[in-house]
């Protein structure tokens, strides 16, 4: 098994991907709009996917956190409402907050498993400023790092009754980015005792299953190299500050904060310590360079890999997505 997740080109597999993925056997598959119609073709790619790696367990991601990240939407599904409407929620009543994350969680998590898929790439934990980018700060759960934490937690328990894994984002914290990462690479400058914050929530959820790392360069820690391609970052900072010990898989390393080719990225990034590399989008000649340049995972990786899977392993799917949302939507409308 390579450490690697792939994306796919469409909405069915291409002979070329197939042979492909046989052969190079990835870690998993991460799902995007263009491979998504409905129902019925969703669940049937997932079970191709399955099939074809032979594993019942096989990780499925997708982003689906709501708002403008949303990979499956109306009319086929519902759409759901990003961060910032439970920290503003938060402001006026915790509990009622912290109930309706953990309730459009599972909502989402009830959605996604009807079709198949076992990851979400959610919850964010990150710690949001006043000049945090737009492309965080409206995804953002708030300001404040115990109030990150206590909804990334309730996130994490309503996907897990669901019966999908959640991932902690984008360690050790993007809050302070001013750029976004899609486009460039940011540099943050705040002091090692100003990280402390985005560090608390990471630290409150150490034990969450899989996590993802940051394409930013924090020069109290590591000014030459960022997060995902740094070994102090992921060694002195998230598995041990934090104490990590989950699955650690990068951002997507097609994003233009890395430089390099697609076989330098992943090479640099496993090297560094993570588990997995993320590749998003499909494309075949870059998929083919990171298997050329990638080993076998790790034993330990492997380990992470299927004690974070084994999370879900028996759960049965729980309650009515209608009754969640409706829940949802009530404690909601108190804010």
């Amino acid at each position: 098994m390579k450490p690697v997740i792939y994306g796919l080109s469409g909405p069915t597999l291409t002979p070329e991907e197939r042979s492909f993925f046989l052969q190079a056997e990835p870690a998993g598959y991460i799902l995007f709009k263009r491979n998504i119609a409905d129902r019925a073709q969703l669940r049937a790619l997932t079970d191709d996917l399955r099939a074809i790696s032979g594993r019942g367990d096989l990780p499925i991601l997708i982003d689906q956190e709501g708002g403008r990240v949303a990979r499956m939407g109306p009319p086929e599904w519902p759409a759901f409402p990003a961060g910032p409407k439970f920290d503003a929620l938060y402001d006026i009543a915790p509990i009622s907050a912290i109930e309706a994350a953990r309730a459009n969680a599972q909502a989402i998590a009830l959605m996604l498993a009807e079709v198949g898929i076992t990851v979400d790439c959610l919850p964010l934990l990150d710690v949001s400023q006043p000049d945090t980018t737009e492309a965080i700060s409206t995804r953002a759960l708030g300001s404040e790092p115990m109030r990150v934490a206590a909804m990334g937690r309730a996130i994490i328990e309503g996907l897990r009754a669901g019966g999908v894994v959640g991932v902690v984002k984008h360690m050790p914290g993007h809050g302070r980015a001013k750029l976004d990462t899609h486009y460039h690479l940011p540099t943050v400058t705040a002091s090692d005792a100003e990280l402390e914050i985005d560090l608390a929530p990471f630290r409150a959820l150490a034990g969450a299953p899989m996590g993802m790392t940051s394409h930013i360069v924090f020069e109290a820690w590591d000014p030459a190299r960022p997060a995902t391609l740094s070994p102090i970052v992921i060694e002195d900072v998230i598995r041990k500050r934090i104490g990590f010990d989950g699955l650690l898989m990068t951002d997507d390393i097609d994003m233009k904060a890395l430089s390099g080719t697609a076989g330098d990225k992943a090479a640099g990034a496993i090297a560094a310590g993570c588990d997995l590399v993320l590749d998003c989008w499909g494309r075949m000649d870059e998929m083919e360079d990171i298997a050329a340049r990638l080993g076998d995972i790790a034993d330990r990786s492997r380990a992470r890999l299927d004690r974070a899977m084994a999370t879900i392993a028996g759960v049965v799917p729980q309650g009515e997505m209608a009754e969640l949302i409706a829940r949802r939507d009530a404690l909601l409308a108190l804010s």
